[in-house]
């Protein structure tokens, strides 16, 4: 398998399109048209990670966050980033980055968090906007299914639990073909009134350039007229955080103990606690701060997030119970799941899970 064939893959697992605009993701380092040996899969490429998939005979490492965040201006060695970069390029390794791409999927990073902590009805705590797209199109009526089934083929028509959803309206087309058209109906020159069919189907905007695609090979006219629009409709599978339910409510000693041991931490630095009874949970991993608000207009009892600072935790304001694990320890299951979900979607392909532990932060 070539690295673009597996970038493929890893797209259909978390399209890059829905990751967050200030992130770097993608293929960081490395040719899209080498043969990939083995998959190495990290929270963290650091030089150890390097050389662990040295070690592994894997030319190729999948990492949660990026090794290159901000512009290389240079590639001396002088820190941990150009050192981490110089020995992948020294050693033919790419690096492929899927960091927020996967935070907003709906079986990403959060939904991790929730099995780990086998929570149920799960739904994304804040959707991201703008993800859902309409093509309208006008097509000769003999041709509507064809088109609409290719359309569907690719993804399009697809509204949460339901599939090969579309609208249509019959009427009339008209046109007037040039000198320079040739056209597939109708005469050069002559008015012509075609019966048309209106089809309106919405898609997740990382299939657009599927989807006109499809278009173009399946509709018969050589101009084609088409519109597509974004929309502000909630997409329920794309966003940040999760919000989910316990089957078993808990008072808040109760949760913060089953949380230490299902997210084996040591310590949870937290709000005042409440006196609620602990049932509803959000989650958000890694840096979360910004979501309080939202944990606590979803209803929350608990937000389980890190990277809290001093002042973020006035926001509980006695109504929600702020439970900050770490960084690491929030995230630390990605990699696990990562594999996961790849070994069932490329069965007859090795991933290997890093053993590398690549937490900066140490407790004493």
């Amino acid at each position: 398998m070539l690295i673009k064939d597996l970038i493929n893959h890893l797209e259909d697992i978390a399209p890059l399109k829905y990751a967050e605009d200030f992130d770097n993701v993608g293929l960081l380092i490395g040719d899209k048209n080498t043969t990939v040996t083995n998959v190495l899969v990290t929270l963290d490429t650091l030089e150890d990670v390097v050389d662990e998939a040295i070690a592994k005979n894997c030319n190729f490492i999948l990492s949660f966050h990026p090794i290159i965040f901000k512009g290389l201006k240079s590639l001396t060695g002088k820190n941990y980033v150009e050192r981490t970069v110089l020995k992948a390029i020294q050693n033919n390794i790419a690096i492929y980055a899927i960091h927020t791409a996967l935070d907003n999927d709906k079986n990403g990073v959060n939904a991790m968090i929730c099995n780990q902590l086998k929570l149920y009805n799960q739904r994304i705590l804040i959707p991201q906007k703008q993800t859902i797209k309409k093509l309208t199109t006008y097509a000769p009526i003999t041709e509507v299914e064809t088109i609409k089934n290719a359309l569907f083929k690719v993804g399009a028509g697809q509204i949460g639990n339901y599939s090969n959803c579309s609208f249509t309206t019959n009427g009339m087309g008209s046109f007037n073909p040039n000198q320079d058209a040739n056209p597939t109906t109708g005469k050069i020159g002559e008015n012509h009134i075609e019966s048309e069919t209106q089809i309106n189907i919405t898609f997740h905007k990382h299939l657009e350039a599927a989807v006109l695609k499809t278009l173009f090979e399946t509709h018969s006219y050589e101009e084609i007229a088409f519109e597509v629009t974004t929309l502000e409709n909630t997409n329920q599978n794309i966003g940040m955080g999760m919000v989910a339910e316990l089957k078993k409510p808990m008072t808040e000693t109760e949760f913060l103990n089953y949380l230490k041991e299902k997210m084996d931490v040591s310590m949870i630095r937290h709000s005042k606690l409440t006196n609620k009874t602990i049932k509803k949970i959000a989650v958000l991993g890694g840096s979360g701060s910004f979501a309080i608000n939202a944990a606590k207009a979803a209803g929350a009892d608990v937000f389980v997030t890190s990277d809290l600072k001093y002042h973020d935790f006035f926001q509980a304001e006695n109504n929600i119970l702020l439970a900050d694990i770490g960084h690491y320890e929030s995230e630390q299951y990605t990699k696990s799941g990562l594999v996961a979900i790849l070994t069932k979607k490329i069965p007859n392909f090795a991933f290997i899970l890093s053993n590398t532990n690549t937490n900066p932060v140490k407790y004493f």
